[in-house]
């Protein structure tokens, strides 16, 4: 893999840009690419915005070939490229099929077996639902790489599964099994700190600090 500027795209468009950089797809030809650049990001934590770039890749790479993750194009210190996976973000594909949520925790558990915890499905816009229905996963900035696969790596991975039937309990709650609602009333002490205290300062740092809102602008996002 070399560097990003050997992509040459005819048009881009900017899905998302704040202070760990900006994020736009390029169409190339037939071809649609998604490049992050944390050029862009603010001087001072620009070090971080690479860090969380390295953290994508070296994700992306472990999962490589798997059907519903994007494949890796290209990175190097500043800049990622990966495929685009077309598809619409969780909360305007709205799924209620139970097959769709079947596949989900099937390319999670996917994940998990390549030692991958993605640990950020609590958001909606990371999951897509493409034209076929199927499920994809996009945003590996604050994926784990564990493989040694320590309790740390194994209370992260039923974390992944919990929020994928938060969202499931969304959009087609009926379909619940008994386990699965059991999963869900049992959250990881991890999970109850940062409802109590983490999520409340997420929020001011993203919502009061940067402007994010988490499903504002998600058709666009990735």
């Amino acid at each position: 893999m070399h560097g990003h500027d050997n992509l040459q795209a005819s048009r881009s468009k900017l899905l998302k840009k704040d202070i760990f950089g900006h994020t736009e797809r390029r169409d190339c030809g037939q071809t649609q690419t998604i490049c992050r650049d944390s050029r862009s990001a603010h001087i001072s934590i620009r070090w971080i915005a690479r860090k969380l770039l390295a953290r994508e890749a070296r994700a992306l790479a472990v999962l490589e070939g798997i059907k519903g993750v994007p494949d890796l194009l290209r990175v190097n210190a500043d800049t990622l490229d990966r495929t685009h996976i077309e598809g619409l973000p969780m909360q305007e594909g709205k799924p209620t099929d139970p097959k769709y949520f079947r596949a989900a925790a099937q390319l999670i558990r996917q994940h998990h077996r390549h030692n991958i915890a993605h640990n950020d499905l609590a958001k909606e816009p990371n999951f897509l639902v493409t034209a076929t229905g199927q499920p994809a996963i996009i945003d590996y900035q604050l994926a784990i790489f564990a493989p040694t696969r320590g309790r740390l790596f194994r209370v992260l991975a039923r974390e992944d599964i919990r929020h994928l039937l938060k969202h499931k309990r969304t959009y087609c709650p009926h379909l619940l099994t008994e386990r699965e609602k059991r999963i869900l009333d049992n959250p990881s002490v991890i999970s109850r700190i940062w409802a109590i205290i983490g999520k409340r300062l997420y929020l001011f740092v993203t919502r009061r600090i940067l402007g994010w809102r988490d499903r504002e602008g998600a058709s666009e996002r990735f």
